[in-house]
């Protein structure tokens, strides 16, 4: 489903334990200036979720959002240009400066159902 970089795995184990949480939930929003936004928030799975793990750090994804978020990578990254999170969508075509929110490609196919997501 995604892939979680050595940097994220190790971040977000230290993050879920300062603030008592399973892991990381990501989904995908209407919103940002590029039209959706990622929601993440240290709250660990809701039913339905998919759920990621490396090393111990666990990444929930929201079901309505899995066929926008298939193939991702979650990186961390601590530069000059920003820290935090960043996610490498393969289905954007084009994503904000600050990393948050993305256009979708035309057509996304979700692996798992095989629908067609405008």
């Amino acid at each position: 489903m995604i892939h979680i970089t050595e940097q994220a795995a190790t971040h977000l184990r230290g993050l879920a334990a300062e603030n008592g949480t399973r892991g990381l939930r990501l989904a995908v929003e209407k919103g940002g200036c590029a039209g959706l936004q990622y929601a993440m928030s240290l709250e660990g799975a809701r039913e339905g979720d998919a759920i990621t793990e490396r090393d111990g750090a666990l990444v929930a994804i929201d079901p309505e959002s899995t066929a926008r978020l298939d193939g991702c990578t979650i990186d961390y990254v601590d530069g000059l240009t920003g820290t935090g999170f960043r996610i490498l969508n393969p289905h954007a075509s084009r994503s904000c400066g600050c990393g948050t929110s993305f256009e979708p490609l035309p057509e996304t196919k979700s692996a798992s159902t095989g629908q067609v997501h405008p």
